[in-house]
């Protein structure tokens, strides 16, 4: 259930990252990891919600807020940098059922 949520979010995320990783690390919305993560839960009360690896070793993040429904989309490169990607609001966790894969799958 939350592994679709996370599969959704991951591709959604790494679309975005994809077409911005070059350009993300020079961007004004980049900082050091640990300032970063303090902003996202003081200022907005998000916590992580889901990780994942993307190219070429950057660490891909989903943060939100259970209470406001405001996310966040972080990716940390090798070099330590973090850099927001994509935030939004209504941010939902959802546990969708797989379909039935039947007796030949």
């Amino acid at each position: 259930m939350k592994h679709k949520t996370l599969a959704l979010a991951m591709g959604f995320g790494l679309l975005i990252a994809g077409a911005q990783l070059v350009e993300a690390q020079n961007a004004r919305n980049c900082g050091p990891r640990e300032a970063v993560v303090q902003r996202l839960a003081e200022g907005y009360g998000e916590t992580r919600q889901a990780i994942g690896l993307a190219a070429q070793g950057a660490v891909l993040e989903v943060f939100a807020s259970q209470s406001t429904g405001s996310w966040t989309i972080t990716v940390t490169f090798p070099n330590g940098a973090t850099c927001l990607v994509a935030s939004g609001e209504a941010y939902q966790t959802l546990a969708e059922v797989l379909p039935s894969q039947g007796e030949g799958a």
